[in-house]
């Protein structure tokens, strides 16, 4: 038997965990870049996990950046993955245009992303889009077409900007635009709680808080009269679509939502999350994480061991 000191033992244990972490294929490492929209907006976009696996792209919802997905961005299961995650225009890093048009021509929005597809040679990526995300990728379907990506996500996603789909939050919404700093700030905070059924911890809160702070004000005030050609951007797709849904919440109208989303494609899948909110990746990041890898294998994409 081979007797060890501790100082030993744990320096064997150091070392075991060092190459440990350089076997890995660079998951850990974030790559970052700075892109150019058609209309000459400056996009932030990054990436982490597998630079060799099967692309995921996420796009955030309003008011947020690529920090709503860190859930999903530190996952062991998902960093097998090429994980791309972008600010929207107007959101987090990116430029904020002050032309009210950059915003209401939902063109624009999918132009965004078919930027981040082809500058970052994303093959075939599946699209996962929460909240305006959803919005975002029925422009991109629009305008560009479904044979570029694998299948898409949306959560909690936006179909149309009608009454009968979203609810009703108008003092809200006039707060958030408004020219008054405390009434403005104190509208995002009541947003954000407007968000969850399940309020995050303390430090993910406020750090969304702080988040929405970054958000343009002439986003907020335009992107409400935002185009979203719904029959033709998500009527016409035929790869695979999913749609998760928090049954609790409170931005939209889950069910109705759902059932305009299957009037206009009859084929998509969806499910509903019973104790989630708006955000169920947030709310319910495990159960949410398994769907979206179980998602990936059937589009195809399922990354191998």
């Amino acid at each position: 038997m081979i007797s060890r000191s501790p100082a030993t033992a744990l320096m064997t244990l150091v070392i075991a965990a060092f190459w440990l972490l350089v076997s890995l294929p660079a998951i850990a490492q974030s790559r970052q870049y700075t892109l150019t929209a058609p209309d000459g907006v400056t996009l932030a976009v990054q990436e982490t996990g597998n630079p060799d696996g099967k692309p995921i792209l996420f796009i955030h919802g309003l008011l947020g950046s690529r920090l709503n997905w860190e859930n999903q961005l530190k996952n062991p299961a998902l960093q097998r993955y090429r994980l791309v995650t972008y600010d929207l225009r107007g959101h987090g890093l990116s430029g904020k245009p002050t032309d009210m048009a950059a915003y209401t021509e939902g063109q624009r929005w999918g132009d965004d992303l078919d930027t981040v597809i082809h500058a970052l040679d994303l093959q075939k990526p599946v699209l996962v889009g929460w909240s305006l995300g959803g919005a975002v990728m029925t422009n991109y379907l629009a305008a560009h077409g479904d044979d570029e990506i694998a299948g898409a996500v949306y959560v909690d996603g936006v179909v149309e900007l009608k009454p009968d789909q979203i609810q009703p939050h108008p003092g809200v919404y006039r707060d958030m635009v408004s020219t008054d700093l405390k009434t403005h700030l104190d509208a995002e905070r009541t947003f954000l709680e407007l968000c969850f059924h399940q309020l995050p911890d303390t430090t993910t809160f406020d750090r969304l808080v702080a988040n929405a702070a970054l958000a343009s004000w002439d986003m907020q005030r335009s992107v409400q009269s935002m185009s979203i050609p719904a029959a033709k951007g998500l009527g016409e797709a035929r790869v695979p679509l999913l749609f998760i849904s928090g049954a609790q919440d409170a931005l939209l109208k889950a069910e109705p939502t759902i059932a305009r989303a299957r009037q206009i494609n009859p084929g998509l899948k969806s499910v509903l999350y019973t104790d989630s909110g708006h955000a169920p990746f947030l709310e319910e990041s495990e159960r949410f994480n398994r769907d979206l890898l179980d998602f990936m294998a059937v589009t195809g994409a399922a990354q191998a061991d």
